[in-house]
């Protein structure tokens, strides 16, 4: 062979690399989108989910209740214990007939509703009682609602944690971080605040 066909064959041979590797590259980003989407559509999938279930509490559905709700639903509580009965009632259908009368605004219909992944936050105002909330619902990769976590009259924070790529030489706990994601809006100043990692 000689010298600029060895150079013809080392170059198609590079230029089949660079395609390879471009193909891979493109693969790898469209995957990333893909894996991007599924997070986004998880969360509005849960968002419906928690919305539908809204609506089922308040119209006392328990057949779509049954269908979103896992049977052994987690029930975790903080807030003063004068309260502690708000939404156990409409997850039990056993609210009395002055809780469960509807005004104009149902106390247990949310504000806000928002999705980080499968923790889904709804907040609201509960004027009759004059009792702010927050529900934090966990979602299971298929739509089942597993655990709720209830605040009344209690500022939440909502952190995310996770983790930084940082070099070896740097200490330990510091490639760990916690970005705030999400705080109360409706509650004043006067209430206790907490702070909900997910």
């Amino acid at each position: 062979m000689t010298r600029n066909g060895i150079i013809t064959f080392e170059q198609n041979q590079f230029n089949m690399f660079e395609k390879i590797v471009h193909d891979i590259m493109e693969l790898a980003n469209s995957k990333i989108c893909l894996h991007q989407e599924t997070i986004i559509e998880k969360e509005e999938r849960n968002k419906r989910a928690i919305t539908d279930l809204y609506k089922a509490l308040i119209s006392k559905d328990t057949n779509t209740m049954h269908l979103i709700l896992a049977p052994d639903l987690e029930w975790w509580f903080h807030g003063p214990p004068s309260h502690r009965h708000h939404l156990i009632p409409f997850l039990t259908d056993c609210s009395n007939s002055s809780s469960s009368s509807l005004s104009s605004k149902p106390y247990l219909l949310p504000d806000l509703i928002v999705g980080f992944g499968s923790v889904v936050i709804a907040e609201g105002y509960d004027e009759e009682n004059m009792v702010w909330w927050v529900h934090a619902w966990t979602a299971t990769d298929d739509g089942l609602i597993t655990q709720v976590r209830e605040y009344l009259n209690t500022s939440v924070t909502v952190t995310k944690l996770g983790t930084v790529d940082v070099d070896v030489d740097v200490v330990a706990a510091s490639k760990f971080k916690c970005q705030s994601i999400w705080q109360s809006k409706l509650c004043d100043e006067s209430v206790p605040g907490l702070i909900l990692a997910i």
